[in-house]
């Protein structure tokens, strides 16, 4: 049996070897970044928990979206902050193996919860008398458990059969714990043949809900074109969606893409700014993007400041 388990108890990450006379001002914009991403996120989340007007599946799904934001990033932030800051970067086993767990199932929810806003907005939109008995408060709620338990069960899947895999080195050329990596490692190609396997029909499941999406977005545009008032509520409530979903895709596409495709001669600064795009950018522009765009989440936000000027 011990040939099925890793011997290694302590992974390094290599990815800040060359910003060594930097690491101080880097620490500095790191910090900022992470702070901005808890308040503006904290700041949906906390106006739509105490707004009762807002205790709606849209406002819940985003309130949803935003929680899922902090869970991804808290995953990377403090240990990123702390390595910054140490002379020898280093992670254990099992932390390296939740960080992957953490990151991929961050990354997967906010595709599934994605979905079932699409969902949501097509029902409000397509079907607006069936509404509130469709998103009726038990099926949002069995929809907020699929977007956030189904890809955690999934992902701890692939990151189970990574962990019974021998592996040959303790070097991870990233930033953070990435299970493809991990997997890269290991002694005999042979023993990932299954990892492959379930890692390809994840994806699949995905990729799936990626053209669920789109699906929904290209009959929400053919429904609205001729349709003033719906126009008006795709323009208002799908807009930010869309939006967010262009910016998830193109920010993880990037991130596959480099995985597979990228070359070792790139700059090592580049590979980790493409790295951690998905960590900065989504969580950072979402709640803006939906806090300026929702009429109602902006006139509580834009009450709640000008009550503590006066």
């Amino acid at each position: 049996m011990m040939d099925n388990v890793s011997l290694i108890t302590i992974f390094f990450l290599s990815g800040l070897n060359e910003t060594k006379n930097h690491r101080f001002t880097l620490f500095c914009l790191t910090l900022l970044c992470y702070c901005f991403i808890l308040l503006v996120n904290l700041s949906l989340i906390v106006t739509i928990i105490l707004d009762k007007h807002l205790h709606e599946p849209m406002y819940i799904l985003l309130c949803t979206f935003c929680v899922n934001g902090l869970y991804g990033t808290t995953g990377f932030y403090p240990k990123f902050l702390w390595d910054l800051l140490s002379p020898v970067h280093a992670i254990s086993y099992s932390g390296c193996l939740v960080q992957a767990l953490v990151m991929y199932s961050y990354a997967c929810s906010d595709l599934s919860i994605l979905a079932v806003m699409a969902y949501d907005r097509y029902v409000a939109i397509c079907r607006p008398l069936e509404y509130h008995s469709v998103m009726s408060k038990q099926r949002l709620i069995k929809l907020v458990c699929f977007s956030w338990i189904t890809p955690f069960f999934i992902i701890a899947t692939n990151i189970f059969l990574t962990s019974r895999v021998k592996l040959c080195s303790p070097y991870i050329t990233r930033l953070f714990c990435v299970n493809w990596v991990i997997v890269k490692l290991a002694c005999f190609p042979a023993q990932t043949t299954i990892n492959g396997i379930v890692a390809y029909i994840t994806i699949i499941i995905y990729v799936f809900q990626g053209v669920f999406i789109v699906w929904s977005y290209m009959y929400l545009i053919k429904m609205c074109v001729n349709s003033l008032d719906n126009r008006a509520k795709f323009m208002q409530t799908c807009v930010p969606h869309l939006t967010s979903l262009l910016i998830f895709l193109v920010t993880i596409l990037f991130d596959v893409m480099n995985m597979r495709f990228g070359s070792k001669d790139l700059p090592q600064t580049f590979q980790n700014f493409v790295a951690i795009e998905f960590l900065v950018i989504p969580p950072l522009m979402n709640p803006l993007i939906y806090g300026f765009k929702l009429t109602k989440i902006r006139n509580r936000i834009l009450g709640v400041i000008t009550f503590k000027i006066k």
